[in-house]
């Protein structure tokens, strides 16, 4: 695993913690929360985006 797997890995677990936190505290459609669910997004989709790319290297 890259050093960028494991830096987005952890970001996407401390994101999500993050989220499900802010999410009890305040409505869904909160800046806040959107905010950090459009952070998560792309965390997820740039790790996808790896992931894609080690499977078409193979």
């Amino acid at each position: 695993m890259s050093a960028e797997e494991r830096y987005l890995l952890h970001e996407i677990e401390t994101s999500r913690k993050r989220m499900l936190s802010l999410a009890k505290e305040k409505p869904l459609f909160s800046s806040e929360v959107v905010e950090i669910s459009q952070y998560l997004d792309d965390l997820l989709n740039r790790y996808d985006g790896i992931k894609s790319e080690m499977i078409n290297v193979s």
